[in-house]
């Protein structure tokens, strides 16, 4: 661009030199700057209807596409409604960069219209956040913004953009040079790596614990090839259910026999029981990689001196460093037990592969996901999205694909719908299919109008059991079936909210209707709702008799 440049020019600008194709947003006033400042930049913009659901599009954007998503909302409330998405990115360590409009610095302090303090508001749920405080600062500050999202591990951040600062000229154009945008190794040091791996070479059931990190296209490459060099089993799980992740199958019994657990990336945290009997042996020692150093503080705080070594390292590079030096030293003692561990992880109770339906004629979610497991083999880059409660559950336990996102550590709901649209706009080829409960339904189903606008033909399976099941089964169990309150829903059609927004609605109340009913909505060519009446069951836990 000739002549000056505004500061949102230089923002946009930014994003170009970031490699940045792909912007999810809502419009408003504050950022109307930065609307004007992309025409003509080749930048694809993305209009929600939510500014939650610009930021769960962000997230699903980099967690399949391995590089910063991000979304721009407009300041005040637009930013609120975008924060409680941010959690959802931290927990699932997601590079997310949120953008949000800001009230103009000049009249910081005098109550401008929708002036609040947005830094505040996202610090807990992102690694870092500040207002950006010139049109010379905007191109580098993105370039930090990226840089921090993706290094160490990955996060979240958000940028305050006050709008005089966008409308104001730059006097520097200059942009930051293309590695100021990108991730900051932190090498894991072959001596360090040696020590850990000497530890789990002489332990009798050894095992590497990641998190997220593992389960991205690149990390399920990595963690593959570790196990095949070490010889011993490597899991990666990014479940709020943690031992009991549903995708998982029995883990949670090979978890308690371990004796030595190296974790890479993988917070000591409730998902492993504060490595604490019964999830984890209390004889159990810990080794650890991390790129911060305040979880060894927290290790230590759960298991003491049972954290026995420790390094700080990123996810990536301590991947690449032990897989490079255990290669061609597997040992034959550890076989018996990677082949136990891998027994555990393929388990699923033979029942559900003759799973009856409900005395009341509803589905097993069991006979659901069969059906759509069909779906997702037809095609070599299928998309899973799996969102909500109980059938959310079910839907990890049962399916895979290429690609799979969820909604991860944070235990949040709503997202599933968005990350969706999300997802077919990064593989537009594919089929993309999201499982969600009826409750995760009702948070974003307007994206269904985002994913028309987008040409962004997505196929949604409901599980319908007209209850916020997952909370439900939660009184039950502490309270008594007498005791139930307050998770009631209807069931409702929503097939007829995605006709109604110009999609496809498929109904479907037997076993024998929902192949069918698959099939013509893949056939429809349009953002689709399948309505599917589902037994309301609790979700699986899985344990070998």
């Amino acid at each position: 661009m000739s002549g000056p440049m505004r500061g949102s020019d230089m923002l946009v600008s930014s994003m170009r030199q970031a490699g940045i194709h792909t912007l999810f947003s809502l419009s408003g006033n504050h950022i109307m700057p930065i609307y004007d400042a992309l025409l003509g930049q080749n930048i694809r913009l993305v209009h929600a209807r939510h500014e939650g659901a610009a930021v769960h599009m962000a997230d699903a954007w980099a967690r399949l596409k391995g590089e910063v998503g991000v979304a721009l909302v407009t300041g005040g409330p637009g930013h609120a409604n975008a924060v409680s998405a941010l959690y959802t990115a931290l927990m699932s360590e997601s590079p997310v960069i949120l953008l949000s409009g800001h009230a103009p610095l000049s009249r910081r302090g005098y109550g401008a219209f929708q002036e609040m303090d947005q830094v505040a508001m996202a610090l807990p749920a992102v690694k870092a956040a500040w207002v950006c405080g010139s049109a010379d600062e905007l191109a580098h500050d993105f370039a930090k913004a990226c840089q921090i999202a993706l290094s160490g591990r990955p996060g979240p951040v958000h940028l305050s953009l006050p709008t005089d600062v966008l409308e104001a000229l730059a006097n520097n154009q200059q942009l930051p040079a293309a590695d100021r945008y990108q991730a900051v190794a932190q090498a894991l040091p072959d001596t360090a790596a040696l020590e850990m791996l000497t530890q789990l070479r002489q332990a009798e059931r050894p095992m590497v614990v990641l998190g997220p990190q593992g389960l991205t296209d690149a990390g399920r490459a990595a963690v593959a090839s570790l196990q095949a060099a070490l010889g011993i089993p490597v899991v990666a799980t990014e479940s709020p259910r943690g031992g009991n992740d549903p995708s998982l199958g029995a883990w949670a019994s090979a978890l308690s026999q371990a004796d030595c657990i190296l974790l890479v990336g993988k917070k000591l945290d409730f998902t492993l029981g504060f490595g604490q009997a019964p999830v984890v042996a209390p004889e159990c020692i810990f080794l650890q990689v991390d790129a911060d150093e305040a979880e060894f503080a927290r290790s230590v705080q759960a298991v003491g001196k049972r954290l026995q070594l420790r390094h700080q390292a990123d996810v990536p590079a301590a991947l690449q460093t032990f897989t490079r030096l255990a290669a061609g030293q597997q040992s034959d003692a550890h076989r018996a037990w990677q082949k136990q561990v891998a027994s555990d992880l393929a388990y699923r109770p033979f029942g559900w592969h003759e799973a009856a339906p409900d005395p009341s004629g509803s589905v097993h979610p069991a006979q659901v996901c069969r059906c759509v497991q069909d779906v997702l083999n037809r095609h070599k880059d299928a998309v899973l999205v799996v969102d909500g409660g109980e059938f959310g559950q079910w839907a990890q336990a049962c399916l895979t694909a290429p690609h799979r996102i969820i909604n991860g550590a944070a235990g949040a709901i709503g997202a599933a719908l968005p990350m969706a649209v999300a997802a077919k706009l990064a593989y537009p080829e594919a089929p993309v299919v999201a499982l969600m409960g009826d409750g995760t339904f009702g948070f974003h189903c307007a994206e269904l109008d985002t994913a028309l606008r987008n040409q962004a033909p997505i196929l949604c399976v409901v599980g319908n059991d007209a209850r916020w099941n997952a909370e439900y089964q939660i009184q039950v169990r502490d309270y008594g079936a007498d005791r139930t309150i307050g998770c009631e829903l209807l069931p409702s059609r929503y097939d007829k909210v995605a006709a109604a927004f110009g999609g496809h609605g498929e109904w479907v109340a037997s076993l024998q209707a929902l192949p069918v009913a698959l099939d013509d909505a893949a056939a429809s060519g349009l953002p689709a709702c399948i309505n599917v009446m589902l037994a309301g069951l609790p979700a699986p836990v899985m344990r070998r008799a």
